[in-house]
């Protein structure tokens, strides 16, 4: 469910000033053929990861790849303070602007630094901030990194034990990872065969107590993507897994209780 790094070099043109490849649920785009792309065109790489802390690729932390990353601490996330985020800066060449743009637009810092007598305004910027009270909340599930991680894994884990053969009797997809990626656990996403019978499956987990919705709709049939996209293509893959994507739940906190009450209801359903 990932940008397919096969087609991208024939959508790269004189316009073109950053590949972002978005590492849907956690599992890593396959970042070698997407630098190397990248590097004989001469334009940036910036990660979406908003899904994938302490996800890997080939070993490497995702994240780490692009001239830029960005990383989600929204509610939904394994590592959440409500809202928020982190711009990962890996090349030095963008990290005195992204200070400026994260101090409102002032050389605040290098005032705080002793770099400059006094502070003033040198570019755009806003308060991207976190409050302490924030950063003290996401800090504490931080430190327990791994006993988040496992907890959500072994749901997973459970998931893809139990409901194997029903998803192969109902011809139900799945979200595959490469080899070389190893996601976080962050989501486990059900591909059904259409729109109807995904429509039928929400409202048939619904109606036993269980919440099982879909995910994002394609950028470039929203309203904001067709004012400000320009490109003469759509995104077929896009707009047909938006159509039969759910999700099961996981969390960190998740009882084996829950996990079993899921797959229970899950396995009633049945697509034929």
């Amino acid at each position: 469910l990932n940008l397919d790094e096969s087609r991208l070099e024939a959508l790269i043109s004189s316009r073109t000033r950053a590949i972002v490849p978005v590492h849907y649920a956690g599992v890593g785009c396959e970042m070698d053929a997407i630098l190397a792309i990248a590097k004989r065109h001469g334009v940036a790489v910036v990660e979406d990861n908003a899904h994938g802390l302490f996800a890997s690729y080939r070993g490497r932390q995702l994240g780490t790849f692009g001239a830029l990353a960005t990383q989600s601490f929204h509610e939904t996330k394994n590592f959440t303070c409500g809202e928020g985020g982190a711009l990962l800066v890996n090349d030095e060449a963008f990290l005195a602007r992204a200070e400026v743009l994260r101090e409102k637009g002032t050389n605040r810092s290098r005032f705080f630094r002793g770099m400059v007598d006094k502070y003033t305004w040198i570019d755009v910027g806003s308060s991207y901030l976190l409050s302490d009270i924030n950063a003290a909340v996401l800090l504490s599930q931080l430190e327990f990194k791994d006993t988040i991680q496992e907890r959500r894994m072994r749901t997973v884990a459970k998931y893809e034990s139990a409901l194997g053969d029903w998803i192969s009797r109902n011809e139900i997809g799945l979200q595959t990872a490469p080899t070389a990626a190893q996601p976080p656990a962050h989501l486990y996403c059900l591909l059904l065969p259409d729109l109807d019978r995904r429509a039928q499956f929400v409202e048939f987990t619904k109606a036993r107590g269980v919440t099982t919705p879909f995910h994002y709709l394609p950028l470039d049939t929203s309203p904001a993507g067709q004012r400000f996209g320009t490109a003469p293509f759509g995104c077929p893959v896009s707009e047909d897994v938006s159509n039969r994507l759910v999700r099961l739940p996981v969390f960190s906190d998740m009882t084996e209780q829950e996990v079993a009450r899921v797959i229970d209801v899950v396995s009633e359903f049945s697509c034929r």
